[in-house]
């Protein structure tokens, strides 16, 4: 017997009536979600699910280049993917192949905590996560008026920054820190580094993934405003890590 559910993309899902029991992921956050909620039941991840640290599980390749017939061969319930993450194809592909996929759409703290209740609770019928439970609480109310402005480079040669909307923007703005971006539109836009530079930021924050910023690496690009290495987890990660982001990132 199995239930029909959709995903963030209104896809139809086919699950199994009585809760999934193997499931792949092919995003990191997601990776540590389902770690943190019912571990037995992770079989397959990629090579950049690096929490929790201790994970044991088959490596299926990257997020743009997922081995598909390692995928197929672990014989899961269910694929989690996310649509920015991973590429329409090997979604495609493997839904022809038989396989359950479910994406997951993401821009906002909200959105986070809603897409993994439906996933982890209604899709997968797990009891609710004492994390998920705990970062509602916490994430809860209304976005503050900004104390801050700030930069935050996701790559550099070229420059690329964090836009709007953007999940990573959304969870700074529940912070009290406005996202710019030198007046370039763009989720993710590529910048001058001058036009950076001398945009009025108060701070760059620099965080290690998906470029690895590091104090070597990075701080010396700006002259004009001030820089901050930042944990990339707890910034661009939905999931455990929002408990953690929550306390940890004080600016």
């Amino acid at each position: 017997m199995s239930r029909t559910l959709r995903d963030d993309l209104g896809h139809a899902v086919d699950l199994p009536d009585g809760g999934v029991c193997r499931v792949v992921s092919l995003v990191p956050s997601l990776t540590e979600a389902v770690a943190a909620t019912s571990p037995g039941a992770l079989v397959g991840a990629t090579e950049w699910c690096t929490h929790p640290a201790d994970l044991d599980v088959t490596r299926v390749r990257g997020t743009k280049n997922p081995d598909r017939t390692a995928i197929v061969d672990l014989r899961p319930d269910l694929v989690i993917a996310n649509k920015e993450e991973n590429r329409e194809l090997d979604v495609v592909r493997l839904r022809e192949a038989g396989i359950a996929v479910w994406v997951t759409d993401i821009e906002t703290v909200p959105q986070a905590l809603a897409s993994m209740r439906r996933l982890l609770v209604e899709a997968c019928v797990w009891p609710e996560p004492a994390w998920l439970t705990e970062a509602e609480s916490l994430w809860s109310g209304d976005v503050p008026a900004p104390h801050a402005r700030v930069i935050v480079p996701i790559w550099r040669d070229p420059w690329m920054v964090v836009g709007h909307p953007t999940f990573t923007a959304d969870l700074l703005a529940r912070l009290g820190l406005e996202v710019v971006t030198a007046s370039v539109d763009g989720r993710y836009p590529h910048v001058d580094l001058e036009q950076l530079d001398a945009a009025g930021a108060d701070l760059v924050l620099l965080p290690d993934e998906p470029y690895v910023f590091s104090a070597t690496d990075g701080p010396e690009a700006f002259s004009r405003t001030t820089t901050r290495l930042v944990n990339g987890r707890l910034i661009t990660w939905y999931g455990p890590s929002l408990v953690e982001a929550r306390s940890a990132i004080d600016i």
